[in-house]
């Protein structure tokens, strides 16, 4: 049985401002408690999700395919043994990815296609880059961008068992790493970006209940400050009518809204209308006394109980020619 800590007071406060009512606050902490299941995402670069199918029912194991027009994204409706999922062969030969659904959301929503440059600016482990170069069909260019030497050294096994060809593997302060872009004679700018920023967390939960030991309201307003920068860092490498996905693994609106309200106020952008194939909730309104750009309700919201799936926030952000009138 996995550990189970108590959420802190604040927490739980916060969490009231964000849901709708009593019932909707007590679903999310009870599912809070419990176990989702596992989902993988098919390499279809080197297997069908067909065959990959077959293969895992041939252990016995019962799966499902629960996401309409998406057929890679495979649900594991067995009970395993812990680790069972990332010591099999065909995880090794790379045929499938262990990620979360709504992990998944962020590349579906970026949509890079194969001539084009993208940048995955926190990239590590790689769960996102793997998934836009498989959409990308081992076309066109990625940078994928991490620090830990640790990190980029799993991210670059996964790659390497993804059996991708068209990534270039950077490890800079993400920071650094648009600053030197910028400088750079060749003035590169970029089609797609994803910032999947480092964030407190909130939404995994689940998977990681010691979140709720270290979450403080001082460790999001220093997160939220971090990703203001690299947010505003990576819309300057768009290029004019390129696309920005911003996304996050929590709900707290100093690292979700509060960082689009900033872009916003800072930058000749558009916030986009996208389509997600589960449930989500608009992006709020206000916080705090703090209103927001009406457009950033075009943004997602997933929280746990709605779909059984971890929590998560996503926007897509499309840079406009010209400056910010200020």
């Amino acid at each position: 049985m996995k550990p189970y800590y108590e959420p802190k007071p604040a927490l739980v406060e916060r969490m009231k401002l964000l849901l709708k009512d009593e019932k909707d606050l007590n679903e999310f902490f009870d599912c809070a408690k419990t176990t989702g299941k596992k989902s993988i995402r098919v390499n279809t670069l080197k297997i069908s999700p067909e065959d990959l199918i077959k293969r895992l029912k041939d252990k016995n194991w019962k799966v499902s395919q629960p996401i309409k027009n998406h057929p890679e994204i495979i649900q594991i409706q067995s009970i395993l043994e812990p680790g069972e999922l990332g010591k099999t062969e065909e995880h090794l030969l790379g045929y499938y990815y262990v990620q979360e659904i709504t992990s998944m959301m962020p590349i579906i929503a970026l949509n890079p296609v194969e001539d084009e440059i993208v940048m995955d600016l926190c990239a590590s482990p790689g769960s996102k880059t793997t998934q836009a170069a498989m959409q990308m069909k081992n076309c066109g260019t990625i940078i994928a961008n991490d620090l830990n030497i640790g990190r980029i050294s799993i991210l670059s096994a996964n790659l390497e068992r993804f059996g991708i060809t068209n990534t270039i593997v950077t490890r800079h302060d993400g920071l650094d790493l648009c600053s030197k872009l910028q400088k750079s004679r060749t003035k590169i700018k970029f089609d797609k970006i994803l910032v999947d920023a480092p964030c407190s967390g909130e939404g995994n939960i689940r998977c990681s209940p010691r979140t709720y030991l270290e979450w403080s309201e001082g460790l999001i307003r220093n997160l939220g400050n971090r990703q203001k920068k690299l947010a505003s860092a990576a819309v300057e490498l768009l290029k004019t009518n390129g696309e920005m996905i911003y996304s996050t693994c929590t709900h707290s609106p100093e690292e979700n809204e509060e960082v689009l309200q900033h872009l916003i106020n800072n930058y000749n952008i558009s916030i986009e209308e996208i389509t997600l194939p589960i449930k989500t909730r608009p992006g709020i309104s206000e916080w705090k006394g703090n209103k927001f750009h009406q457009d950033i309700k075009k943004a997602h919201r997933i929280y746990h109980h709605d779909n059984d799936m971890e929590g998560f926030f996503l926007c897509k952000i499309k840079k406009l020619s010209g400056k910010k009138e200020i």
